[in-house]
């Protein structure tokens, strides 16, 4: 074996332990006693996971991130996908321009576009919260929902559609009975895409958020005095539920290519 061949796997091995050791962190102090400032190890215990919403708003913030995630995610994903096959489809003036601004909440750093939102709230005078955040998510979910949902409609063959259309199928019956389903992996991926970056984000939510907590913030706010135990667990959990649907997916694929 060659010198240079251990090299890669070595740096492979390194960038897996860089990535994987705060959340092995998050997941040794969720079973700590820490009490109220979960700083220091003091010893091993289950009352975290027995008690996850022990710890003062820490169930409320997880609850409005997932009521963000999920609404901002159905808005973005619908809006995503029908945009989507609008620009891959459809010819028109301004396609060109349409794609570049698409692209453009991709690209723009979070702070620029945090602050240039809660701007825009405040002139129209519109009460930070909630509905506020629910917009500043789909707005910058939707790139990604569509770049996703686009590189799966490329690959799609058009004459399945025009079969259809041959066969006296409406547009309509068309687009749910050929396309849609042929777009759902992309869209289901896409969808997923937006929900992990909607329940993910601080930045773009702490401005626009005024008094609404999300989990995100919470673990901001209770980061000077030390994440309390619960919040450890919660982290946890999303991250194996996380990886239980990545599993899920890949065995349903890999089922679905055998047959």
């Amino acid at each position: 074996m060659r010198p240079g061949a251990a090299v890669v796997p070595a740096f492979a091995a390194l960038g897996f332990v860089f990535l994987l050791v705060p959340i092995a962190y998050t997941v040794l102090f969720s079973f700590n006693d820490g009490g109220k400032t979960n700083l220091v190890w003091r010893g091993f215990t289950l009352d975290a996971w027995r008690n996850p919403c022990g710890a003062p708003r820490v169930c409320s913030a997880l609850v409005g991130s997932l009521q963000v995630g999920l609404l901002a995610t159905l808005v973005a994903t619908a809006l995503g996908t029908l945009l989507a096959v609008a620009l891959v489809r459809a010819r028109f003036r301004g396609r060109g321009a349409v794609n570049l601004l698409v692209l453009l909440p991709m690209t723009t750093p979070e702070v620029v576009l945090g602050a240039a939102l809660v701007s825009q709230f405040l002139s129209l005078r519109v009460p930070l919260g909630f509905g506020t955040v629910v917009v500043a998510h789909v707005m910058f979910c939707l790139s990604f929902v569509v770049v996703a949902v686009k590189a799966r409609v490329a690959t799609l063959d058009p004459a399945l559609e025009q079969a259809a259309a041959d066969l006296y199928a409406s547009p309509w019956q068309t687009f749910w009975r050929v396309t849609f389903p042929l777009l759902l992996p992309g869209i289901g991926a896409a969808a997923l895409l937006a929900f992990s970056l909607s329940f993910d984000d601080f930045i773009v939510t702490n401005f626009t958020s005024g008094g609404f907590e999300t989990f995100p913030k919470f673990v901001y706010v209770s980061a000077t005095r030390g994440i309390p135990p619960q919040a450890n667990v919660i982290s946890s959990a999303m991250f194996v539920l996380a990886l239980l649907v990545v599993v899920l997916v890949r065995v349903a694929s890999r089922a679905r290519r055998r047959r």
